[in-house]
C-alpha cells in the first residue's frame, strides 16, 4: 500500500490523492461513480441478467427448482404406479371377457387422463408463480431504474438484446442489480 501511495504521489496532486482516500472511506462503490459519470440519453439493460443475478431472482429460481423437483419426483412415482397397473391389467386380459376388460381399461384410461390434467395444472401453477414473481420484481425495480435514469440524464433504457451495437459504458445492468439488491433484497420482506 505504501509503495502504491508513493507512486500515486509522484503522478497525482495531493487533492486528488485525498479524494481517492475520501471515497474509499465513505464507501462509494466504483459502480455508482461510473453510473453517475454516464451522460447518455440512452442506457441499456439486460433484463434477464438483471432478474437472474439479483438476490430476488436467485431466491425465486431456487424455490421454483425445489417445487419442480418435488413435482418431477411425484410424476416419476405416479408413472411407475401407472405402469404397474397397466401391466396388471394386461396380465388379466386373457382371463376377462372383452366387455369386462374394456370396462377396466376405460376406467384406467380415465384415471390416467385425470392424473395428466392434475400434473399439467401443477406444472402451470409453477410457471404462473415464476411469472408473477418476475412481474413483482420488475415492478419493484422500476423506481431504481428511474433513479438511475435521472442520475445519468437518460431519456430511455433499452433492452440490450434489441440494440444492434452499443457501448458497454451505457449498460447499467450491474449497477441496477446492486441497487435493487440493496433495496429489495431477496424479496421475502417488504423494502423499507
Amino acid at each position: 500500500m505504501t509503495l502504491l501511495c508513493r507512486r500515486l504521489s509522484d503522478y497525482m496532486p495531493v487533492w486528488a490523492q485525498l479524494m481517492i482516500v475520501a471515497l474509499a472511506f465513505v464507501g462509494v462503490s466504483t459502480v455508482d461513480v461510473v453510473a453517475q459519470d454516464i451522460r447518455s440519453p440512452i442506457l441499456t439493460i439486460d433484463s434477464d441478467q438483471l432478474y437472474n443475478e439479483s438476490a430476488f431472482g436467485k431466491r425465486v429460481a431456487h424455490e421454483i427448482e425445489k417445487l419442480s423437483g418435488v413435482l418431477a419426483k411425484e410424476n416419476r412415482a405416479l408413472a411407475a404406479e401407472l405402469k404397474t397397473e397397466e401391466l396388471d391389467l394386461t396380465d388379466q386380459r386373457p382371463d376377462l371377457s372383452p366387455d369386462a376388460f374394456r370396462a377396466l381399461a376405460d376406467t384406467f384410461d380415465a384415471r390416467v387422463g385425470k392424473i395428466r390434467r392434475e400434473r399439467q395444472k401443477n406444472s402451470n401453477e409453477i410457471e404462473e408463480l415464476r411469472e408473477k414473481n418476475r412481474i413483482r420484481f420488475l415492478n419493484a425495480a422500476a423506481p431504481v431504474l428511474e433513479e438511475i435514469m435521472r442520475e445519468t440524464n437518460a431519456a430511455v433504457i433499452l433492452e440490450q438484446r434489441s440494440v444492434f451495437v452499443s457501448s458497454n459504458a451505457i449498460d447499467i445492468t450491474q449497477t441496477a442489480i446492486e441497487r435493487i439488491d440493496a433495496q429489495l433484497g431477496d424479496g421475502t420482506t417488504e423494502p423499507e
